[in-house]
């Protein structure tokens, strides 16, 4: 994301890796379809989008209540979300510059607790391991750098010599599109797998780890990230392999003792009977098409933060460490 003069650019992660396109956004509404549509998708950027979402509903003289609510609906389960959109409405003040001030203060943060996070969790992944993740983590999901993508960018750049295992990430193929687009870019040694694979490449041993990202972290640590992760997890523990969730504070929902409560986004249907638009299952079928799961904390190895790594059991209580963030 970028913002000019009067506009929010953004790039347009739908059409990813065949163009790079740049969306011009010039209102909340413009933002609230773009969130909806995952032109913008990974929790801390769509946290960073609805920032600037606002900016956008100051400088057109609209409603920010309004504005507020419908950037607040786009997108239920990442809880980033609304940490933005609170700190918007914590300012006070209807002043444009003053609101956009801070989008790009939530973009700066972003970046900043990426590379903490990098930092930290790079310590935990050995030299010639390979890591399996999943979704897409890396600098497209966030203000830059990356959380689970960020933690591997960050052992490769300390020389550690790393090989990544991509699933591709049903229904939408994040992980064959984005992160297969970053480890690329960024000359990190990778293959792309099925989700299905997964599971017969941990019994082979060619497994160390697995690292995902998170949406939203409840008390106890039960994590929501994308449809798929809890799978993963579950396999990680029977094969006895470490699974880790790498997530700045803002990804912390202390208000839900645990994943039960997380709201999870039904997706559109077509998601999975199309391809590219064009229809790849019989007409009219019945779909149930989650966007998220929920991974319990009790299977979660360690959480990465920007402040530290986290150990179970997890007590992320609001009188804990993580409020003062």
């Amino acid at each position: 994301m970028r913002w000019e003069g009067d506009r929010l650019l953004m790039l347009d992660q739908r059409v990813l890796p065949g163009r790079e396109d740049w969306l011009e956004l010039r209102s909340h509404g413009d933002v609230v379809h773009a969130i909806k549509d995952m032109a913008v998708r990974g929790a801390p950027a769509i946290g960073i989008a609805a920032a600037y979402g606002m900016a956008l509903a100051a400088l057109n003289q609209e409603d920010l209540t309004s504005a507020s609510a419908l950037l607040a609906a786009s997108r239920p389960t990442a809880v980033n979300l609304f940490w933005a959109l609170d700190r918007i409405a914590k300012l006070d003040t209807t002043n444009f510059e003053t609101i956009l001030g801070e989008a790009e203060k939530i973009e700066a943060e972003d970046l900043e607790m990426n590379l903490a996070i990098g930092r930290h969790g790079a310590g935990l992944i050995q030299n010639g391991w390979n890591v399996l993740t999943v979704c897409n983590t890396g600098a497209l999901a966030t203000g830059g750098h990356g959380t689970a993508l960020g933690v591997i960018r960050t052992a490769h750049e300390e020389g550690k010599d790393i090989h990544v295992y991509s699933c591709e990430t049903r229904p939408r193929q994040q992980g064959l599109r984005l992160t297969a687009y970053e480890l690329m870019k960024e000359n990190i040694p990778f293959h792309s797998i099925a989700d299905s694979a997964a599971a017969s490449l941990m019994r082979a041993g060619k497994v160390d780890c697995v690292i995902a990202g998170a949406d939203r972290i409840a008390a106890n640590g039960d994590t929501a990230n994308k449809i798929g992760t809890y799978s993963l997890a579950v396999l990680a523990r029977h094969h006895n392999i470490p699974f880790f969730i790498a997530a700045p504070s803002s990804t912390f929902d202390p208000s839900l003792p645990n994943g039960d409560l997380i709201p999870i986004e039904e997706r559109s249907g077509e998601e999975l009977t199309h391809s590219e638009g064009t229809a790849i299952a019989p007409a009219g079928i019945n779909v149930y098409n989650p966007g998220f799961d929920v991974t319990p904390g009790n299977l979660i190895t360690a959480i990465i933060t920007e402040e530290k790594v986290f150990e179970a059991p997890y007590s992320f209580l609001p009188e804990s460490s993580l409020t003062a963030m």
